[in-house]
């Protein structure tokens, strides 16, 4: 460790939550954070209660912490999946995301993730995607968003959101690659075997 404070990246998890959007960067980012310590950041899943996750195709996932008791983040990844839907109305989540937006340097967000992002205001004005068969909603959300139909992630700096499932595996690596170096980021990308063409 550099003696500098670990940083944490959380990546929420719900009921309905794509496997893939939160597992895929698990992958990537828990790889990263337990093979390169002295990068000096810490990757952890939470929900709301602390309760297991039912996930949209049937996969049951134990978090590491719930929303009460886990440590301040410096970053935040919002999967999607049909679990967003019901989100997407709850005020409750809604007001927790833009009190975390008051604090948390960096959002990010897989597939519908955006959509979440968007209805709590967070994406106004900004460029963005999602998964393709929810570009039209989110332009629906917020007319104001400028969304990016072609682009696989789009980082806007302090936000940062991905086209659908397996796009949230391209999210993580640049994250890597933004967070740490791209070195680190290639290193992580052959640790996985992750190597696409």
């Amino acid at each position: 460790m550099t003696g500098q404070p670990v940083r944490r990246l959380g990546i929420m998890l719900f009921p309905g939550v794509e496997e893939l959007d939160a597992i895929g960067p698990w992958e990537v980012l828990s790889y990263w954070t337990r093979e390169f310590p002295e990068d000096g950041w810490e990757t952890f899943c939470f929900s709301a209660d602390g309760a297991p996750v039912t996930c949209a195709k049937g996969l049951t996932v134990v978090p590491h912490h719930a929303t009460a008791d886990m440590p301040p983040l410096d970053a935040l990844l919002h999967p999607g999946g049909q679990g967003t839907r019901p989100l997407l109305a709850d005020d409750g989540h809604l007001d927790w995301l833009r009190g975390l937006r008051r604090t948390v340097p960096l959002m990010t967000s897989v597939c519908t993730g955006s959509l979440v992002l968007a209805a709590a205001g967070l994406l106004a004005g900004r460029p963005a995607t999602t998964h393709w068969g929810s570009l039209d909603r989110l332009a629906q959300l917020d007319p104001t968003i400028e969304v990016r139909p072609d682009d696989r992630f789009v980082d806007d700096g302090d936000v940062v959101t991905s086209a659908g499932v397996s796009a949230g595996i391209d999210l993580a690596v640049h994250l890597v690659g933004r967070l740490a170096t791209p070195e680190r980021a290639r290193q992580v990308s052959r640790g996985i075997q992750y190597e696409p063409r």
